[in-house]
This record gives structure tokens, C-alpha cells and sequence, in this order.
């Protein structure tokens, strides 16, 4: 697989320099974001796709073998279980290309981030 361009202006780019199969995952991937998450804002942040909310909210990127997630929250005891079927790090998970993304699951993430970036930005306001 061809890398990808060393600095994507936007998320489009970034997608656009990847083989055709990749891409339609990629392009997957991100509506499944934008979706489950519509008030996020689109950027590149360190050199990958970043959906930022009051901060980083998710992050992902394709690979040789996979597309990654960052950050998948693996501890969080609602997620432990169903993440432990991917290889990963504590934040992140990775898809293999071989497998359907798990649409579901990905929204329920990001959704938790949401949630999580929402309460932070509340709790930040109250102390003003």
C-alpha cells in the first residue's frame, strides 16, 4: 500500500491517497464519525483525520493492515469486553482490513466522547 501524502491539507486529501479499497473504508469510517457526532469539527492533527469537540475528540488512520482508532477508550468497562476481539493499545484500537468496521460499536465511542468532552467543557464553565 502507497503512504500517505506527509501533510494532508484536510481529511479529503488524506483519504484521497490511499488505494481505492482503503479509501471507501476510510470514507466509512468517517460518516460513521460525522454521524455520531455532527457538531465535531474536521481537521488533520498530526498528519491524521481529527474530529475535535472542545479538544481531540477521535483520531484515525490507515495502515498496512488496518485502519486505527485513537482514542478507543479500552478501560472503560462498557467497551473492555468487545474491544478485546482487536489488537490495539490502551487507546486505540485497530480494524483489520479483512473485516467489516463495527459500525455500531464505533458510534457508541465516539458518542461516549462526546459525552466526556461535553461534561469537561460544563464542569470548566461552572469555575468561571
Amino acid at each position: 500500500m502507497t503512504l500517505q501524502k506527509a501533510n494532508p491539507k484536510n481529511i479529503d486529501e488524506y483519504i484521497a491517497s490511499f488505494p481505492q479499497d482503503v479509501q471507501a473504508i476510510l470514507k466509512e469510517l468517517r460518516t460513521t464519525i460525522k454521524k455520531a457526532a455532527p457538531d465535531a469539527q474536521e481537521t488533520i492533527k498530526y498528519q491524521i483525520p481529527t474530529f475535535t469537540l472542545y479538544g481531540n475528540l477521535i483520531s484515525f488512520a490507515a495502515y498496512k493492515n488496518h485502519i486505527g482508532l485513537y482514542p478507543a477508550p479500552r478501560a472503560v468497562k462498557g467497551f473492555k469486553k468487545e474491544l478485546s476481539a482487536y489488537k490495539g493499545t490502551p487507546s486505540s484500537v485497530h480494524f483489520p482490513y479483512d473485516q467489516l468496521l463495527p459500525h455500531d460499536l464505533i458510534t457508541r465511542i465516539v458518542k461516549f466522547r462526546v459525552r466526556e468532552f461535553l461534561k469537561r467543557a460544563e464542569a470548566k464553565a461552572k469555575k468561571k
